[in-house]
Parts: C-alpha cells; sequence; structure tokens
C-alpha cells in the first residue's frame, strides 16, 4: 500500500460525493429534458400504434448502445485504461485511446450499416408479432412495415452514441464528469425540436420523431471532441484488433455483455412478447419505465459511475479497505435515495403519469393503463440501482466472468416469470417479471460480494438502511392518507393536479428527512462509518 494511500481514504467520501454531485446534477437537468421530451410526445402521438413503433424502433440501438458503449463497454474500458493513465506514459495512454477507438468504430459502423439494410428482418426479429400479423394480411400489419422504416432512421444513432459513450468514458477517467453528464441534453433537445418543428410538417410525425432521433446522435458526438482535445486526448483512430489493451478490454467485454445489460435484454424480450398483445402496451411500458428511468439515473447511474473509476483506483493501489469503504458508500446512497424514490413512484404512479401526460392523444385511460406498469416497473427500483453499483464492485476489479453467470440466471429467471405473470396480467405481468429478475441479479452480486468481504455490510450499514425502510413507509403511509381519489385528479385543471403533485411530493420529502433524524440518522452516516 503507498504512503498517501491513508489520506486518500480519507478524502474519499468528500470526492466521491462532490463527483456524484456533478454528475447527479447534469444528469438531473438531461431528464428533466427527457421528460418534457417524453411530454411533447404524448402529446403528438399518445399511445396509439404510431407510438408504438416509433418507441419499438427507438428501443432496438439504444438496448445495442448499452451493450457497446455505455453498459459492457464501459465498465471493461475504464478499468484497463485507469491502468494506463496511472500506470504508464501519455503516449500509450493515447495509443490505446486510438486503437480502442478504431477498431470499436468500425465493427459498430458495420454492424449499423447492416441493421440499416437488413431493417426488416431486424424488425421481424423484435417485432415477431408485427411481422406474423403482417405475414397473414392482419389488420396491424402496417405496424411491421413502419418499423422497418423508422429502423432505417434510427439505427445510425448507434454508430454515433457509441463513440460518444467512449469520449464520455475517458473524460469520466480523467475526472471530468460533467461533460459525460450533461450531452444526453443535447439528445432530448433534438427530439424536442425536431418533435415541435418537423414532425408537425409530416405526413407520419413518427418520421420526424426519428430524424430527431439521428440528428441527436451526430450532435452529442460533436459536442465531446473539443473536450476531448482539452483534455489531450482526441487521437485519430487507429484498428487494434490484436493489441494487447484492445485485447484484454474485449476480453474483459464479452462476458460482460450479459452481466451488466441483462435488464437491457430483458426489456427486449418485453418489447418481443408486448408485440403480441394489444395495441397501446408498448406505450404504456415505455411511459411507465421513463418515469422509473428518471431516480435511476439520477442516483443510481450517477452513484456507480463515479465509484468505478474510484474503485479501479483502488484495486491498482491494493488498498482493500478503502475499496470496501467506497463499494459501502455506494450501497448507502443507493439505498438513501432509492428507498424513498421506490415508495413514491408506487404511491404517485397515476398522479405523476396524469400531470406529465395527460393532454393531447394521450388519455385518461392511458395514465391508468401506464400507472400499472409503472407501479410493477417501480418495485424494483432498488435492486435495479443495486445492481448498477454492485457490478462495479466486479468490473473495477477486472472480473467480469462471474457476473455473467449472475446475468444468465436473472435472464431465465425473467423469461420463466415473463411466462408465470404475462399471461394472467398482459403487460403488467411483463414489468413484474423484469422487477423479479433485477431482485434476482442484486441479490446473487450482493451474495457473492459480501461472502468474499468485499461488500462488508457492517452494523452501522445494516442500521442506516433500517432508518431508511422505517422513514419510507412512514412517507409512503402520509402519501396515501394525503393522495386525492382518482375522479379527483380527472376532473381537476392541470395547475391543480401540478399543484397537488407538488405538494405531496413536497410533503413526502420532509415527512422521510424528519423521520429519518427522529430515527437517530445523520448527514455523516453518509460519508462514513462512524459509530452511531
Amino acid at each position: 500500500m503507498s504512503q498517501n494511500s491513508a489520506p486518500q481514504h480519507t478524502k474519499q467520501p468528500t470526492k466521491l460525493i462532490r463527483s456524484g454531485m456533478i454528475v447527479s446534477f447534469m444528469t438531473f437537468l438531461s431528464r428533466v429534458l427527457g421528460l418534457v421530451r417524453d411530454v411533447v410526445i404524448a402529446g403528438l402521438m399518445g399511445a396509439g400504434a404510431a407510438a408504438d413503433v416509433f418507441f419499438f424502433a427507438n428501443k432496438i440501438p439504444n438496448f445495442l448502445r448499452r451493450l457497446f458503449a455505455e453498459g459492457a463497454f464501459a465498465q471493461a474500458f475504464v478499468p484497463v485504461l485507469t491502468e494506463y493513465h496511472r500506470g504508464k506514459s501519455l503516449d500509450d495512454t493515447k495509443l490505446l485511446i486510438a486503437r480502442v477507438s478504431g477498431t470499436l468504430g468500425t465493427l459498430v459502423g458495420v454492424i449499423t450499416l447492416a441493421a440499416v439494410v437488413l431493417s426488416p428482418v431486424v424488425a421481424a426479429l423484435f417485432g415477431m408479432g408485427w411481422f406474423l400479423d403482417w405475414w397473414h394480411g392482419g389488420e396491424h400489419a402496417e405496424k411491421f412495415e413502419l418499423a422497418s422504416l423508422l429502423l432505417r432512421i434510427t439505427f445510425p444513432y448507434l454508430f454515433f452514441i457509441t463513440l460518444t459513450a467512449l469520449a464520455g468514458a475517458i473524460l469520466n477517467t480523467l475526472g471530468r464528469f460533467g461533460v459525460a453528464a450533461f450531452t444526453p441534453v443535447l439528445l432530448n433537445v433534438s427530439i424536442i425540436i425536431a418533435a415541435l418543428f418537423i414532425a408537425p410538417l409530416l405526413a407520419q410525425p413518427e418520421i420526424g420523431l426519428a430524424l430527431g432521433v439521428f440528428i441527436g446522435g451526430v450532435v452529442q458526438f460533436l459536442f465531446q471532441l473539443p473536450f476531448l482535445r482539452q483534455a489531450g486526448v482526441l487521437v485519430l483512430p487507429k484498428w487494434g484488433w490484436r493489441d494487447p489493451g484492445v485485447v484484454k478490454i474485449r476480453t474483459l467485454m464479452i462476458p460482460a455483455l450479459f452481466g451488466v445489460s441483462v435488464s437491457q435484454i430483458n426489456l427486449l424480450f418485453d418489447t418481443l412478447i408486448a408485440s403480441f398483445l394489444k395495441t397501446g402496451s408498448i406505450s404504456w411500458l415505455y411511459y411507465a419505465d421513463r418515469l422509473l428511468e428518471f431516480p435511476l439515473g439520477l442516483f443510481g447511474i450517477a452513484i456507480a459511475t463515479v465509484i468505478l473509476p474510484a474503485l479501479s483506483a483502488r484495486h491498482v493501489d491494493q488498498s482493500a479497505e478503502a475499496f470496501r469503504h467506497t463499494l459501502d458508500w455506494g450501497v448507502r446512497m443507493v439505498v438513501m435515495l432509492g428507498v424513498p424514490a421506490m415508495a413514491g413512484l408506487i404511491v404517485l404512479s397515476e398522479p405523476m403519469l396524469m400531470v406529465l401526460f395527460m393532454r393531447g392523444e394521450f388519455s385518461a385511460n392511458d395514465a391508468e393503463m401506464a400507472s400499472f406498469a409503472l407501479m410493477a416497473y417501480a418495485s424494483g427500483l432498488l435492486s435495479f440501482m443495486l445492481v448498477k453499483v454492485l457490478a462495479t464492485g466486479f468490473f473495477s476489479r477486472q472480473d467480469t466472468k462471474r457476473p455473467v453467470k449472475y446475468g444468465i440466471i436473472a435472464m431465465v429467471a425473467n423469461m420463466v416469470f415473463n411466462v408465470i405473470f404475462a399471461i394472467p396480467y398482459g403487460y403488467v405481468g411483463l414489468a413484474i417479471a423484469t422487477a423479479l429478475s433485477g431482485t434476482v441479479n442484486a441479490f446473487l452480486l450482493g451474495a457473492v460480494l459480501y461472502r468474499e468481504g468485499v461488500l462488508a455490510l457492517p452494523r452501522t450499514t445494516q442500521v442506516f438502511v433500517l432508518r431508511v425502510v422505517l422513514a419510507a413507509l412512514a412517507m409512503a403511509t402520509l402519501l396515501v392518507w394525503q393522495n386525492p381519489s382518482t375522479s379527483a385528479w380527472v376532473a381537476a385543471s392541470l395547475l391543480d393536479r401540478v399543484w397537488w403533485l407538488t405538494g405531496l411530493i413536497a410533503a413526502g420529502a420532509l415527512s422521510f428527512v424528519v423521520t429519518y433524524a427522529v430515527l437517530g440518522g445523520r448527514v455523516r452516516h453518509l460519508k462514513s462509518h462512524e459509530h452511531d
């Protein structure tokens, strides 16, 4: 252990909180604009057939983005880049970046081109219900044809966003978290502009939205380049399939494709099954998932983003104690933010959907249908957030083989849960299955880390979790008591709905904080392992 490891450990929680706040603020801005985007889309298209197809065409390249960029790739790339950055010369680091960007860019470029050319095959593979309807000349055959067209427009987004995510991973490793966290704002702005100024001019507004996705990908990529130049790491891409660093990254990445992206694969299974369900199912699941993604991105992904480089550095420094403290801090923060968010989403699911989306083509019935899916999804929010954080306990140590096993188990569990719950509960059953499989994945990851002593969970953390759970239950009880009836929400004006929801959220947050403090919780418990 280096001589300065102790001071670094002392400063670590404060530094992580500061980095986490930067990422959370930028992510909050992005998520708010994402909600604005979804509000505009809901008013434009509602939850009908065209909306189903657009969300489908947007989901497929985004799924692959999580695999090739933000998910498995980042988890494999950041630890190796950290190793180069801390232990090798700047020239070696820049050469690694050049060869990784050239190799990844070439592979994703080929995949993107193939998907554009074979878009009907992709549409049939993931939208089997629509394809079979088209094949037999059914009444909804146009869904398959429209999906094939929109995929040709949205799929090139994958190429640009993959390179954007690569640039973001580099900047995160260098400690510049704000740039990468802000970048998604540009996608939301692009889609909002397209929805307001391009889509209304077209006979099929969903085509305008698809163009917004494509433009957003290009803009995000171009935005990152000046910051890479400023950091001195903007290099020309080079092919480097056999480069030692690239070999190490792809060796780590292949099993991580499953380990970190299980939830995305599960969502694709949901989409495939939903294509056999009634019109609106995909849209209801989408709007519910969007509200779930707000706290997941704002808290879970933000925390995982800032602790991955920190854990990788602790592993390189061979500082086991600092590693445990950092991971335990991540778990504490996820529990503190995730538990009350989960309770709030479950209790206020329908009011939130009404306030955000119930206008234009989006009806009160759509809000009610989507709220059932949101309640089911929200029951797994803490698990989804824990998976993001606990996975870093493996990937920061360049261990991707074991998480793949747990990921496969969770994925199989999701398919089993789909069969069990989708038949009686339809699209809501798909959301239930996703939440349960996320819980299975989080339990397996946490149990192994705990058994190996990597995840400590000392008594102070256990007491901390108990306080948070009790405070969240008190908050949920208050919200149920104060929440107006569904008929009152429907009859109220938009201004009244906004006022009611704001008041409920404020009252819930205040009750949570007060109850937590009454139970003995203090701010210092988020910073260290101080005894109570």
